[in-house]
């Protein structure tokens, strides 16, 4: 584990394996560096799993959480561990995509697992500065247990029991202000003015989605599919879906990515 600081944040960033290739990791909003962490295992050489600004054990600066914002995040640690690889879950796909749109080469390999976003407003804003009230209102605690128990989560549960386990591990610990502050400011900004840019990008893209998500609508996953010339697409079902064939789907990222 060690600490990154940066121009106006101070990263927590962890490392798995070592030796080339490099790859960076970028996880989604309200989550950190654990997300992708059962999977960094599976892949070679070094791979460097981070928390953006106002996530896990990152700081939490009083502004500074646009898309912009996040993807200089991700800059930094791939510069500062010599990444050309990258995988985004997310927002953490969406902050990718703004830093593509700034530089189309900056990485040889990406995966975009549950793509979020392009250039359009997030649609599910309200949800989400729902949660931000509920944690600039109540103690950290109180505060993660209501976000859990809200019945848009819970219907999901029954059907996956075992996604109650994983969103509690990614909220355990969590820095309530922080995200508070990111979600206000995030679901009022887009990755891209324009996602015609990401034609520019020619590295290969491996997409992975699913359909009947309202957080990643499947369409968002097409039209990169669409957008970017050197993309393969994998669309599931649905969750329970894509989860039963994670086996295959890390198979097929380690090939691609790496064979």
């Amino acid at each position: 584990m060690s600490e990154l600081v940066t121009s106006d944040a101070v990263l927590h960033v962890e490392t798995d394996g070592e030796g080339e290739p490099v790859t960076v990791l970028a996880h989604g909003i309200t989550n950190n560096c654990r997300e992708l962490s059962q999977l960094t295992p599976l892949f070679p050489g070094t791979k460097v799993r981070f928390c953006f600004r106002g996530h896990g054990h990152s700081s939490a600066p009083q502004t500074g959480y646009a898309f912009a914002d996040f993807a200089r995040d991700i800059d930094d640690v791939a510069k500062a561990h010599g990444a050309r690889y990258a995988v985004g879950t997310s927002m953490g796909q969406a902050a990718m995509c703004t830093l593509l749109g700034q530089d189309p080469q900056r990485f040889e390999r990406l995966v975009f697992l549950l793509p979020g976003g392009i250039d359009q407003p997030f649609e599910h804003a309200d949800d989400y500065l729902r949660m931000a009230d509920l944690m600039s209102t109540l103690p950290p605690e109180e505060a993660i247990e209501a976000i859990l128990n809200d019945p848009g989560r819970t219907a999901g549960y029954v059907k996956a029991p075992w996604l109650r386990e994983i969103d509690k591990m990614m909220w355990s610990g969590q820095n309530t202000v922080g995200l508070s502050r990111a979600i206000r400011e995030i679901v009022n900004d887009v990755p891209l003015e324009d996602g015609e840019v990401l034609r520019r990008v020619t590295a290969p893209v491996l997409l992975i989605a699913r359909e009947g998500d309202p957080i990643h609508p499947a369409e968002v996953a097409i039209r990169l599919a669409e957008l970017m010339p050197n993309s393969e697409l994998h669309m599931f079902h649905d969750e329970v879906d894509m989860f039963e064939a994670m086996p295959h789907l890390v198979m097929r990222a380690n090939e691609f990515m790496f064979g």
